[in-house]
């Protein structure tokens, strides 16, 4: 009986009970993580509904939502019943979580000290496979006023162009910038090239009278700020710009 229950599709399941209807009925809020997969991926296989294989895919990723953001479309298609088209939809959807959970961070944003940098960017890097490298742009009140990814690479480094930076730095009349990317390797501490490039950059800043408030590099929980440990020195000290995110701390 159990057995026979369970190789039901979700079309002979009840109307409240299949996801896309209990989402009208019921709301987005009642679905189970596994009923949103099931949704994403449309359809299961002849042994299995499309919400036990989302279950087998939660199950493979612990459970955890943050650790499936760090599935590959190599790993995903290695499940069966999951695969390119299907794979694509569920990478495209965290995605579309990582970018949403950016941008209503840096809404309005207020950057007082290294802490907030890493708040803003955790959702976005901690789980990529790859570098980033991003930056934020300041008003004199420290109020995020544009952020940019400025390269994409690979595992152990990405390309950055200072011109870049700078220019988008002067095009939004900025008065200080934030520099944040992630080590996948959960290194947190600086690279030789991580430090030439810091100081490359604060360099070309303070020549158009623009100052380099932090650097900061996430390694997925934990992270290192380049002006919590005093290795960004500020030429001018009687700028409007708030000290406080040169106080020496140890990285969280």
């Amino acid at each position: 009986m159990n057995e026979q229950k369970s190789n039901l599709t979700i079309k002979e399941w009840a109307e409240q009970d299949r996801p896309r209807e209990k989402l009208l009925i019921k709301g987005i809020g009642s679905l189970s993580d596994a009923e949103l997969l099931a949704i994403l991926i449309r359809a299961g296989n002849k042994h299995e509904s499309a919400v036990e294989l989302a279950k087998k895919i939660l199950f493979d990723a612990g459970n955890n939502l943050n650790e499936l953001g760090k599935f590959t479309i190599e790993a995903l298609t290695a499940i069966k019943g999951i695969g390119m088209a299907k794979a694509v939809t569920i990478l495209a959807a965290l995605e579309l979580g990582r970018r949403r959970n950016l941008t209503c961070a840096a809404e309005k944003t207020t950057i007082m000290k290294s802490d907030d940098v890493f708040n803003l960017f955790k959702p976005v890097l901690s789980d990529l496979k790859y570098e980033e490298f991003w930056i934020l742009l300041l008003n004199r009140a420290n109020k995020v006023v544009h952020k940019s990814r400025i390269s994409q690479g690979g595992v152990s480094g990405t390309v950055i162009d200072v011109k870049l930076i700078i220019k988008m730095a002067i095009d939004k009349l900025s008065n200080a910038i934030i520099l944040c990317h992630n080590h996948p390797s959960g290194n947190y501490e600086p690279s030789d090239l991580d430090i030439k490039i810091t100081k490359q950059i604060n360099e070309a800043a303070r020549f158009m009278e623009i100052s380099l408030l932090d650097h900061v590099i996430i390694a997925g929980d934990v992270y290192y700020s380049f002006a919590d440990q005093g290795l960004i020195i500020k030429k001018d000290l009687n700028t409007s710009i708030n000290n406080s995110l040169l106080t020496k701390q140890p990285p969280v």
